[in-house]
C-alpha cells in the first residue's frame, strides 16, 4: 500500500487539565484524510490520569504526536513554543476540546491561495450554535477593524482578526513578527490572538476567514487555561487587562482612547447589573485594576518569543 501524502502543516494544541476530550481531539486529527505532517501537544498539565498519560506516551513513542511538557500554563507561551518547535511551513493552532469534520486540515491548507495570505482563520461554532447565514461582513477601516467579527459567519472574507483555537499561519511570517505577546497574562489572556493578527496585517500580511475550516468548540467544563470565576461579580483584573492592553498596543488614538474609556461602562451596562446593581461598584473596581495593570504591562514592553523562562521538555528526554 502506498503511504498517503501528508499536508506540510503542523497542528499545535496547547492543553491544560484535559483528559478524555483531549484524546478524542487527537484521535480525530489522526483520522484526517489527508492528514497533517505533525501534531504537537504543548502539555501544561502537572499530572494526567493514568489512561491519558499512557495513551499520550504511546502516541509519542510511535511518532504520531510530539508530546512537549511545559511547567506553567499560559496560552500565548504555549503557542510560541509550538511555533518554535514546529518543522512545517504552516502551523495550525487548535483548542483541545473540539470536533472537526473530514477534510478540515485540507480546508485550511487550501485557503492559502496566494503568497499574500499569511493566515487563515477558521469558523468556530460554540455548543448549540449554528452557522450564521444572515451575517454579512463589510470591510472595516481603522485600527479596531474586525475586533467584533462573528466567527460563526458563513461568508469567506478577508479580516484582521483570528481566534487562536482555530488559526493557521505561515510559520516563517509568524516568526518574522516574533510570535505572540506573552504579556497577555493567564488565565484569561483576552485579545492576545487578536493583537497577533493585527501585527501580522500591519507588516503586509492578509488573513482570510474560511468557513469550511470549521470546528465545533465543546467548551469542556474541566481543564483549560481560562478562568472559572464570574467576571460579572469579580474585582479581579484578569477579566479586563487583556482588552485594555490590546488597545494600548494598537497605539493611542481617538479610536483606541474611546474604546478604553467606554469599556468600564459597557461592562456594567448589562441585564445582570440592572437586576443586581450592588455588584456594579465591585465590577468597576476590577475594571480600574485591569486598566492600571495594562498600563504597567505597556511600560514593561511586549514579551515575544524568546522572553519566556519556562522549562520546556520532551517526555522522552
Amino acid at each position: 500500500m502506498v503511504a498517503q501524502r501528508k499536508i506540510p502543516l503542523a497542528v499545535v494544541i496547547p492543553t491544560y487539565g484535559r483528559e478524555k476530550v483531549l484524546l478524542e481531539t487527537i484521535n480525530q486529527l489522526l483520522r484526517q484524510e489527508p492528514a497533517s505532517a505533525e501534531i504537537l501537544i504543548i502539555d501544561q498539565t502537572i499530572t494526567h490520569e493514568q489512561d491519558t498519560d499512557t495513551k499520550l506516551g504511546m502516541w509519542h513513542s510511535e511518532g504520531k504526536i510530539r508530546w512537549i511538557k511545559v511547567d506553567k500554563p499560559s496560552q500565548p507561551v504555549a503557542l510560541n513554543i509550538g511555533l518554535q518547535k514546529a518543522t512545517q511551513p504552516f502551523v495550525l493552532f487548535l483548542d483541545d476540546d473540539i470536533r472537526i469534520d473530514q477534510g478540515f486540515i485540507k480546508a485550511h491548507y487550501a485557503a492559502f491561495e496566494c503568497e499574500e495570505i499569511w493566515g487563515v482563520a477558521g469558523q468556530v461554532l460554540q455548543m448549540e450554535e449554528a452557522e450564521d447565514r444572515d451575517y454579512v461582513h463589510y470591510p472595516e477601516a481603522g485600527v479596531l477593524a474586525d475586533v467584533n467579527f462573528i466567527f460563526r459567519s458563513w461568508q469567506k472574507t478577508y479580516i484582521e482578526n483570528g481566534m487562536s483555537g482555530n488559526l493557521c499561519v505561515r510559520r516563517e511570517r509568524a516568526l518574522q513578527i516574533s510570535g505572540f505577546d506573552e504579556n497577555f497574562i493567564p488565565p484569561v489572556s483576552y485579545r492576545f490572538d487578536n493583537e497577533f493578527c493585527k501585527r501580522l496585517c500591519r507588516v503586509g500580511g492578509k488573513i482570510i476567514f474560511e468557513p469550511k475550516a470549521r470546528i465545533y468548540h465543546l467548551r469542556a467544563k474541566r481543564g483549560g487555561t481560562r478562568t472559572n470565576s464570574n467576571h460579572m461579580t469579580s474585582i479581579s483584573p484578569e477579566h479586563g487587562v487583556g482588552d485594555y492592553y490590546f488597545a494600548f498596543r494598537l497605539g493611542l488614538s481617538s479610536e483606541t482612547l474611546c474604546y478604553i474609556l467606554r469599556r468600564p461602562f459597557r461592562e456594567v451596562r448589562t441585564k445582570f447589573h440592572l437586576r443586581h446593581p450592588w455588584w456594579i461598584p465591585v465590577k468597576l473596581i476590577g475594571e480600574f485594576r485591569a486598566l492600571f495593570l495594562a498600563i504597567l504591562l505597556l511600560f514593561r514592553g511586549p514579551k515575544y518569543l524568546h522572553g519566556t523562562a519556562l522549562n520546556v521538555q520532551y517526555r522522552d528526554d
